[in-house]
């Protein structure tokens, strides 16, 4: 890692706008900037404040007029001197003033590496840096909370009393292993169970918390699937709250997947509209069946609308039976509006996606379907990040492992597995992580941040 080079990168999205922003970090950014603009008296530097300032190419043309913001170390987000350039937002005008920089003894930033500076010049820590790319890739405004909640460091105040709490177990057993010829007492099974135990449901809250952080993460993908003409389309249609899909009283009119992504509760949801379930000669329609199938076993939930119209059929009590075969599942009722014909003696959503009616239960018995025990169970600092998750699985398995042996084998024995706890904890604050792990979890994020 050239960590000593400064660096240099736009920040702001590809494209045309009204403002773009040029960032540097490193030692050499005042230095640099001062040779590629020309200011109207020689700068002072005073941390925190913007400066008026003109960009010029090596024969003194104007290029364009900007505004340069410098932040000074170890205040600024690298921990590095930091100066900032905004640009009037033409591709042209940002590329050239990359370019200058580079001319002039900076380097292109590698993804992420802004955010890595922050992280190895202990600004951050691993999970709030992490937290800034969640922040970033957001798609609805609850998932940006909850990234900003974690920037800020809410996993890792739920971390901190943790480790405290390991390593005093820790000092306890070597205490007692080192000093027994002095006549310090070693700790006694009951004690350290008694220790042990909130700690363990401690970590097991933590990996339990990712069941819900998941969902907020990642989305899910929600199938709607049905026989011909029982108005899944016009369901998809008022769930999104848009036109999206065509909806005709043609029976098959769908014969492809159409799928759009909405916020269910914060939740991201992929919502797919599939062609109807009926056998057909057409070769198109019976590919179009095949892709509905398909669509159901990638579902995360699938809801089976059947219409409350028409008489409840074998083939609805069929696609129903698939569906609970493959997955979670719920059956909707539709046409809600008319005179009820079917008998449904399955739990199930009247609702009309004609009036809306019953559209607000049925959203919620989606949210309900996806997170069992409700969104209200979630607590702040919980975990959304796989490597997080996987992490604490490895720290609570070793901290298993000293319940069950404490008592049976001697301390020395009990503090290899307390040390693997600790030692999964710090890859996860990243306290211990190796740099090809650091390499490849900042990769993922954009360059200029």
């Amino acid at each position: 890692m050239k960590l000593r080079d400064t660096i240099v990168a736009v920040s702001t999205p590809p494209g045309r706008g009204g403002l773009g922003i040029v960032r540097m970090s490193g030692p050499e950014c005042r230095a640099i900037a001062e040779r590629m603009l020309r200011f109207a008296h020689p700068p002072a530097w005073r941390p925190w404040t913007i400066t008026l300032a003109t960009l010029v190419d090596p024969a003194g043309q104007v290029v364009d007029q900007v505004l340069v913001s410098f932040f000074a170390a170890p205040r600024s987000y690298t921990a590095e001197d930091v100066v900032e350039i905004s640009c009037h937002g033409s591709p042209v005008v940002l590329r050239y003033c990359v370019e200058r920089a580079c001319e002039l003894g900076a380097r292109l930033a590698e993804p992420g590496e802004f955010t890595l500076r922050a992280f190895v010049n202990g600004r951050i820590d691993l999970p709030r840096a992490e937290a800034v790319r969640d922040l970033i890739e957001a798609r609805t405004l609850y998932q940006a909370r909850i990234a900003a909640q974690q920037a800020e460091g809410s996993v890792s105040r739920r971390l901190a009393p943790l480790k405290a709490q390991l390593l005093d177990l820790i000092a306890l057993l070597e205490a007692g292993i080192d000093f027994a010829e002095d006549d310090v007492p070693v700790a006694a099974t009951a004690d350290i169970i008694e220790r042990l135990d909130p700690l363990i449901q401690a970590v097991r809250d933590l990996v339990t918390s990712f069941r819900y952080g998941r969902l907020v993460h990642d989305g899910v993908v929600l199938a709607i699937v049905g026989r011909p003409n029982v108005g899944k389309s016009s369901l998809f249609n008022r769930l999104l709250e848009q036109d999206r899909a065509i909806v005709t009283d043609i029976p098959g009119t769908t014969r492809d997947l159409v799928s759009e992504t909405a916020s269910l509760e914060g939740i991201p949801v992929k919502f797919v509209d599939t062609a109807g379930v009926r056998r057909g000669e057409d070769p198109v329609e019976r590919l179009g069946v095949e892709r509905t199938f398909r669509a159901m076993a990638d579902a995360d939930l699938t809801l089976v609308v059947v219409d409350l119209s028409q008489p409840f059929e074998e083939a609805d009590r069929q696609l129903l039976a698939r569906a609970r075969a493959q997955g979670r599942c719920l059956l909707v009722g539709n046409k809600a509006d008319l005179p009820r014909v079917a008998v449904l003696e399955e739990p199930h959503v009247a609702v009309s996606a004609l009036t809306g009616e019953g559209i607000a239960e049925l959203r919620g018995s989606i949210v309900k379907a996806l997170v069992p025990g409700g969104l209200e169970q979630a607590q702040p600092g919980f975990i959304t990040n796989v490597r997080h998750e996987q992490l604490l699985r490895e720290a609570l398995t070793a901290l298993e492992r000293v319940r069950g042996a404490a008592g049976q084998v001697p301390h020395e024995m009990l503090l290899v597995d307390l040390y693997a706890a600790v030692q999964a904890l710090d890859e996860l604050t990243g306290a211990t992580t190796a740099e090809d792990i650091l390499s490849r979890i900042f990769s993922t994020f954009c360059i200029g941040k």
